[in-house]
């Protein structure tokens, strides 16, 4: 928060926030957002340095951490919850603000000890380099800025070549960058209360699912985890600290936080606002480095407005200004919902189409391609599939259609059900027509599923329609499902199946499943092939590219695509040339070296003997590698089936391969 005399830039000049004007209502009438971005600017524009180079050559200083001092003085964050979407935030967050200290706190203590080591319980691409950096600290090293690499990586570099006297390319006058080590300022801690109590800002990032019982089971959100957290932080908080949800809410959560911190600590005043998180599963860390924009709910106060200034000056630090939206603290929680509701309804629309394609003759991708070119409609989301899945999409649809109902809007609520069930309808009728080609018997056929986890490069197995698959196929009574996932441990997945279905389910236990870590193992002898994840190695055809320094391959991404994590899982070198686009310099020769040695385990671990860990550990050296789908087909019972359930593969290369493929949307071979 502003101190009562604190002055801030803004275009006419120093403004004193003290003495600003205001509303009837008592609003400030200046953004004090704006003015967090303007302060932002003139703090970068004199931490700007150049210096030479000890042999007089003309020398960049490219030391990326400058401590910004924040609005309110902000030295030390609490991010409460250590799942999908506290620990990728918060590593983003220390990454990009070394001069804070930002500590993730969680009542799980194995879960806190992962994050810990190298097998981090989280699976995404970026993830573990940013996590090396900000968790481990990282080397002082320096490197030449080579003309000939700094030409080919001229997309993700703002500096000119005019600091060498030749703008040719021998190197002759190739700048010398030096980076600054940096100590370690991300840490994971079970001590709750006593992190809280040090925090300047409390971000709550605990899980929100579903309510299973009482009023509103089913369609309600289950906020335990979130009073709980309330109440810690009214009881240990420190005064005047910011108190953030990042957790998906209902709309007027907020009135629960405030109202929960006014019966602890009546005398004291704190300020709560809505942030609300924009992530997508397999692009977490390229989504919080490059978001589409940064949503910030506050209450129309002078009181609020600060604290939402402040909690902007942390974003400031690598987030464009135009991209930091402030709305009141309703709109930024019904916002979230509303999101994910639409995006989702996407989904099941064209969805619904394609069941209308299998049996007119139409195709689901020349449908999608024409109207996506609609400017009006777009081409986003519009991929048919078995439906969408993870912990997001069905449960705030359902939250809103509770909220629809308690409102009295009862046909609001059926509108948004809908999508739901018509999200239910398309995994049911993908598994019926699974049985329904088998010759309407399962027994004594092995079925194999590729791809457990809710889509690709991510280890997320909430709300899997992998999983709803299982529990159809098994109700035909086949002699073995096999599944195999890339990014997921195969323990984890069977212990999970267990749990989620049953014991017995398993093949140890009498059941046919069985969970492999080896797709062709998985595949062997098996009657039908079942694509439930969109995972780039399931894909039959081949990205021919030239043989690229890595840092090149994701500058080449880069021009064409603002998600150069979507294809390729990063290297560590990949990972800091990224970060060296964000902040105005060039790429590293030899970036490893700036990294610190990876933890050592504690002799015994288990992770490290998991067969299956590739997935987890970076650098697993198995970018963009594809199956081997003639192998795969040689090996298959004949008939040979492959049920495409999210259109990956090249049909055609497929039947020549004497293979029948079923996609989704598409007359396949037994409509023919």
């Amino acid at each position: 928060m502003f101190p009562p005399s604190s002055t801030v830039d803004s275009e006419e000049g120093l403004l004193d926030v003290s003495t600003a004007p205001t509303t009837p209502d008592g609003s400030l009438t200046f953004s004090p957002v704006l003015q967090a971005l303007k302060l932002r600017d003139a703090l970068e524009e004199a931490s700007e340095r150049r210096h030479n180079t000890r042999n007089g050559s003309g020398a960049l200083d490219a030391t990326l951490y400058e401590p910004v001092v924040g609005i309110g003085g902000v030295k030390n964050i609490c991010c409460v919850g250590a799942g999908y979407v506290g620990g990728p935030t918060a590593a983003v967050m220390a990454f990009q603000n070394p001069h804070l200290n930002v500590t993730v706190v969680d009542r799980d203590p194995g879960r806190i000890a992962q994050w810990k080591t190298k097998h981090v319980p989280i699976y995404e691409p970026g993830l573990y380099e940013i996590l090396r950096i900000a968790r481990d600290g990282s080397r002082a090293s320096s490197f030449i800025n080579e003309p000939s690499r700094a030409d080919s990586l001229d997309s993700m570099s703002n500096v000119s070549s005019s600091s060498s006297e030749c703008e040719s390319q021998c190197g002759e006058h190739a700048d010398e960058i030096y980076i600054s080590g940096r100590v370690p300022n991300l840490f994971f801690s079970t001590d709750i209360s006593k992190t809280i109590s040090e925090a300047d800002i409390v971000l709550i990032a605990v899980n929100t699912p579903t309510k299973l019982r009482g009023l509103g089971a089913g369609r309600a959100t289950d906020v335990t985890a979130l009073e709980a957290v309330a109440r810690e932080v009214a009881i240990h908080a420190k005064p005047g600290a910011i108190v953030v949800e990042k957790s998906t809410v209902p709309c007027r959560t907020a009135d629960i936080i405030q109202d929960t911190l006014k019966i602890h600590r009546p005398n004291l005043a704190f300020e709560v606002l809505s942030n609300p998180e924009f992530l997508a599963a397999g692009t977490a860390i390229n989504d919080l480095l490059h978001p589409d924009r940064v949503l910030i709910g506050s209450s129309n106060t002078p009181a609020g407005h600060l604290a939402a200034a402040t909690l902007a000056s942390v974003y400031v630090s690598w987030v464009p200004r135009h991209k930091i939206i402030t709305t009141n603290i309703w709109s930024s929680e019904l916002s979230k919902l509303v999101a994910n509701s639409m995006l989702a309804q996407r989904i099941s629309s064209i969805n619904s189409i394609s069941a209308i394609c299998e049996k007119t003759g139409a195709d689901i991708d020349e449908v999608a391609k024409s109207i996506g070119l609609d400017p009006r409609i777009g081409n986003k989301f519009l991929r048919a599939g078995l439906g969408f899945g993870g912990s997001c999409f069905k449960k705030d649809i359902l939250s809103l259609v509770y909220l629809a109902e308690s409102l009295g809007l009862d046909e609001v609520a059926e509108y948004w059900q809908q999508v739901v069930t018509i999200n239910e309808f398309q995994r049911a009728r993908f598994v019926r027509r699974v049985v329904k080609c088998l010759n309407g018997t399962l027994v004594g056929k092995k079925l194999t599923i590729l791809g457990y986890a809710f889509k690709k490069d991510t280890n997320d197995t909430r709300e899997s329609p992998a999983l709803d698959s299982i529990k159809g196929l098994i109700e035909d009574a086949p002699s073995e499902i096999a599944v195999y996932d890339p990014c997921c441990i195969p323990s984890v997945v069977k212990q999970e199946i267990g749990r989620l279905l049953g014991k017995e389910v398993l093949k140890e236990n009498g059941g046919p499943v069985e969970v492999y870590a080896d797709a062709y193992r998985a595949c062997h002898k098996a009657h039908a092939i079942l694509i439930m994840t969109e995972c780039d190695e399931f894909k039959n055809t081949r990205i021919s590219s030239p043989n690229l320094h890595p840092t090149q391959k994701l500058s080449s991404r880069m021009k064409s695509d603002p998600r150069p994590f979507q294809r390729l899982e990063p290297t560590g070198s990949e990972i800091l040339a990224l970060h060296s686009y964000l902040t105005r310099t060039v790429s590293m020769a030899d970036a490893l070296q700036w990294f610190e040695e990876n933890p050592e385990c504690k002799p015994g671990c288990k992770a490290c003997a998991e067969e299956g860990n590739v997935g987890l550990v970076v650098d697993k050296g198995k970018e963009n590698e594809r199956l081997d789908w003639a192998r795969i087909a040689y090996h298959l019972q004949r008939p040979k089936w492959v049920f495409d359930g999210r259109n990956v593969l090249d049909i055609a290369e497929m039947e020549a391969l004497g293979v029948r493929v079923e996609g989704i949307g598409k007359v396949g071979f037994a409509g023919r």
